[in-house]
């Protein structure tokens, strides 16, 4: 006799059997379908989710069982069934979240164990949902922001391309008639269609070569990492807006390490896997010496040169107050806005920058395709 039976582990499918009277020979997963990935806004619906469930006074098993129901993502209901059967075999939730570092970093089930300590989970994750909604509304801001530039300034490539492989070759066939020498920016605009026709395949094929080693480089390499952030932290404005956004979520996660009840010598440990280019980790590890040493937190960062005054005179108070938790809140609230702004302006100036760009590419292209015809007409 064979069946199938939906439960959140195989013991469970056992003891179910076991009340039916029936003793089974061998019980096995079912084979499942393809599981979606589970993406950043999915944790982040998940945390508010059980934030919420909890704060209402449901149990921790019930408030799974209730965010499952209501899953369609089948790589998110199949991490909640994984919880669930891990908190039903005594596995404490930051333990059962640890399993799963590619959906909840390490940070994530370090705070959820902070909570679990302090007997204020439900706060805790209501607070962490707060953050990283912030978090990802301001990297969507980012992306949009830089992605329609992007697209345009594709889309016109691409054009560009097909008009000097397809329409370019057609003028060469008249001018050759015209039996005199070619300007200058037309013999140019000649050889590179030229090139682009005879060449263009290799060099496409090269360029995605590239971009794929490129790639693959950049997520395992870390040297290669910090060579590409030193550069991109070097340019005039993409690198301040960089930096803008390192501060808040710098900021904003040591706040929510310290809401937690950390010390901020081991918060500040925790805080370095977040603190986003390597630059601002490195700076983690040398704040949490000094910090071991009895130095004061806002005299170590003056020390590594990234925090701007206002930020080291904010903290300062903070520790004299002793809310220091509230002021890189307000730290983080400050240089969030100011993300926001950079991100605003560098929008309006990347887009008729671009328009700028494409005017003189298309202009010099008309122009140098038509300069022989004029040149012709003037000698006639």
């Amino acid at each position: 006799m064979q069946g199938s039976l939906q439960a959140y582990g195989m013991h469970q499918v056992r003891a179910q059997l076991r009340r039916q009277g029936l003793h089974p020979l061998s019980v096995k997963p079912a084979a499942v379908p393809r599981r979606r990935a589970v993406q950043s806004r999915d944790v982040v619906l998940f945390t508010r989710q059980l934030a919420t469930l909890l704060g209402a006074g449901i149990a921790l098993l019930q408030s799974l069982q209730v965010i499952r129901q209501g899953l369609r993502h089948t790589g998110m209901a199949a991490l909640v069934d994984q919880l669930h059967a891990d908190l039903e075999a005594g596995l404490a939730l930051s333990t059962a979240l640890r399993k799963h570092p590619r959906a909840f970093p390490p940070l994530y089930a370090h705070l959820v164990e902070a909570g679990e300590a302090s007997g204020q989970l439900d706060a805790l994750l209501a607070r962490m949902a707060t953050d990283l909604e912030k978090s990802q509304a301001l990297q969507s801001k980012v992306r949009s922001a830089l992605a329609y530039p992007a697209l345009v300034l594709g889309v016109a490539v691409l054009v560009v391309a097909v008009v000097m492989v397809a329409v370019v070759p057609s003028f060469e066939g008249v001018f050759a008639s015209f039996g005199s020498q070619l300007p200058a920016p037309t013999r140019l605009v000649m050889a590179i269609s030229r090139g682009l026709a005879e060449q263009g395949p290799v060099w496409l094929i090269l360029g995605l070569a590239l971009l794929l080693a490129g790639v693959h480089r950049w997520r395992h390499s870390e040297p290669f990492r910090r060579r590409i952030e030193g550069v991109l932290l070097g340019l005039p404005q993409l690198g301040s807006l960089m930096h803008e956004a390192a501060v808040a979520r710098w900021s904003r996660t040591l706040s929510g390490l310290l809401a937690a009840g950390l010390p901020l010598v081991d918060a500040m440990s925790a805080v370095r896997g977040a603190a986003g280019p390597y630059l601002y980790a490195d700076a983690c590890g040398r704040l949490r010496e000094e910090l071991s040493r009895g130095s004061s937190l806002h005299v170590a960062m003056a020390d590594t040169g990234l925090f701007s005054p206002m930020v080291l005179q904010m903290c300062a108070i903070g520790e004299e107050s002793g809310a220091l938790e509230g002021m890189l809140a307000k730290v983080a609230e400050f240089h969030e806005r100011e993300v926001d702004e950079r991100v605003s302006r560098l929008s309006s100036l990347l887009e008729p920058a671009i328009i700028l760009l494409l005017g003189v590419v298309i202009g010099g292209l008309v122009v140098a395709l038509y300069l022989p015809i004029f040149q012709m007409g003037q000698i006639t």
